[in-house]
């Protein structure tokens, strides 16, 4: 499976964004899809997840309320819907793939990853 994030860019605060994540392969609705991010100088964190059929979802607690993760099994795609944009919300956006989907919060879990893409939230 390959993976492609894109929809990042420069937000005010308070503001939203949609990031998307394409697959290649006919076997997306396999995979649990997950969001995770990086922020400069800090570990890598879980975002949000979608189990095969995107019908159980899941959040950190720094964005629960502000995102919503979907997907698309038919266009092979998975997005990241963001609202009420914060500074601290600044990182890089990285999509990935877990075969698994027994620990969807885990990065470890995850089989592919995508190369990412920069949110920047200015104040």
């Amino acid at each position: 499976v390959q993976l492609q994030a894109y929809g990042g860019g420069l937000v005010q605060a308070g503001g939203s964004l949609r990031l998307s994540c394409a697959a290649s392969g006919r076997t997306f609705n396999s995979y649990t899809m997950g969001w995770f991010r990086q922020a400069p100088g800090k570990e890598r964190e879980f975002v949000a997840a979608a189990n095969v059929n995107g019908r159980n979802t899941y959040y950190a607690d720094s964005v629960k309320g502000r995102a919503a993760i979907s997907r698309d099994n038919a266009k092979n795609t998975v997005y990241l819907q963001m609202s009420s944009l914060k500074p601290e919300d600044t990182a890089v956006y990285y999509c990935a793939a877990d075969r698994q989907g027994q620990r969807p919060r885990i990065d470890s879990e995850y089989d592919y990853w995508g190369q990412g893409t920069q949110v920047t939230v200015s104040s």
